[in-house]
């Protein structure tokens, strides 16, 4: 198990941890330990994403760099987009899904590291974005005041909904039958058997990260010192605990054999794993923490047992090209069922096998760039700016 963690100082962290064996009556022992520290990034970091084999990071420098976990080294970087990297989602082992402040939504080969597919997503910044337990659909929210569904088996947009409002964080609960939707400090809970809103949750402050607990429950961080875990059912807070000494900039929550675990990460430089109760009206008790003294801006958990079963995008998949053609204008009465036939009927096309509208040789910035490359290169734009001068 690793916590990495990227700041505003370009550095991505990593601290190995390790349950000490327990003694008897005693409590268990958490230790993190400094595995790596990385800077390849040329400016803060700004998203983090694992899967069981590799760690990514997004930064405001407009690249993805790879690292590989079990090798150790640099893996190389993704040049595709233009605009701060805003969202990185791995879905198993296969996919990668970026998305970025130049509109667009990328699919990428984890395997190849090639952009299989690139989507003009939003008309302005895509702020965040969360892919369905099933690999099927995909929401994302952006600058244009748009929630919009992807249907990730046809590439193709399923439905456009206007918020009136720029929300900056979507996610999907863990079974995929409800979805959250967060404006400042509001967050709209909708269903998916009706696509509309259930209910609000107000927070206190504006809402940083928030992580499923459970298909009911939501760890929610704002721009304060306090984690507070809500039921978005009732709508009702459960409980607050104050997690560190200045505002919690992200969030992240797994479960290993017996134990169910949330992880947090802040300004004031502080990684902490928390141990959930079975009872979520009961705060957790801290297992460790550990200060890597920079301002953290997100965080990843790297598990080496992860499988890839239940979470590949489904291998006959076809993702053909989307052009703004092809977004359906929705209104109130379609939306309403949209969502949940998608998800019913977007099934793999069984007489193809493959990814159709995608050429066999990567485009231009489409592939991975070494980072001996990448370094020839920005000395070579170094050398013609003195020239010019």
């Amino acid at each position: 198990m690793e916590l990495v963690a990227g700041s505003y100082e370009q550095v991505l962290f990593g601290f190995a941890v390790h349950p000490e064996p327990k003694a008897s009556g005693d409590r268990q022992k958490w230790t993190p330990v400094a595995d790596f520290t990385h800077h390849a990034h040329t400016a803060s970091l700004s998203a983090v994403a694992t899967n069981s084999r590799f760690v990514v990071t997004g930064s405001k420098d407009e690249t993805i760099h790879i690292y590989d976990m079990k090798k150790k080294i640099d893996h190389g970087a993704l040049v595709h987009h233009n605009g701060t990297i805003t969202c990185l989602k791995f879905h198993g082992n296969r996919h990668l899904i970026s998305g970025a402040e130049d509109g667009l939504i990328c699919v990428w080969d984890a395997k190849k590291w090639e952009c299989l597919k690139s989507i003009k997503a939003h008309k302005g910044h895509v702020t965040f974005l969360s892919i369905h337990p099933s690999g099927k659909l995909a929401l994302s929210v952006g600058t244009d005041k748009t929630l919009r569904t992807w249907n990730l088996v046809e590439g193709r947009s399923a439905f456009i909904k206007n918020i009136k409002q720029n929300a900056h964080i979507v996610e999907w609960s863990p079974r995929g039958e409800k979805y959250i939707v967060v404006v400042l400090n509001k967050i709209d809970v909708y269903h998916l058997d009706t696509a509309s809103v259930s209910g609000t949750i107000t927070n206190e402050k504006r809402v940083s990260s928030v992580t499923f607990l459970s298909e009911s429950v939501l760890a929610v961080a704002g721009d304060e010192e306090i984690v507070r875990f809500f039921d978005t059912d009732s709508l009702m807070c459960l409980c607050e605990f104050k997690a560190h000494e200045n505002r919690v900039k992200d969030m992240f929550s797994f479960e290993i054999p017996e134990h169910h675990i949330i992880v947090t990460a802040s300004n004031d430089g502080f990684i902490k794993m928390w141990k959930l109760k079975q009872d979520k009206d009961v705060p957790p008790s801290l297992l460790c923490e550990v200060n890597t003294n920079a301002r953290l801006t997100c965080l990843g958990v790297w598990l080496d047992s992860v499988t890839d079963t239940k979470e590949s995008l489904p291998p006959t998949a076809e993702l053909s090209p989307v052009s703004k053609e092809e977004q359906p204008k929705s209104n109130k009465k379609e939306s309403s069922n949209a969502v949940q036939e998608e998800a019913r009927q977007s099934k793999p096309n069984m007489k193809k096998c493959g990814l159709t509208g995608v050429s066999k040789k990567p485009t231009k910035g489409s592939g991975l760039v070494s980072a001996k490359k990448r370094k020839m290169g920005e000395m070579l734009e170094k050398k013609k700016r003195k020239k010019k001068i």
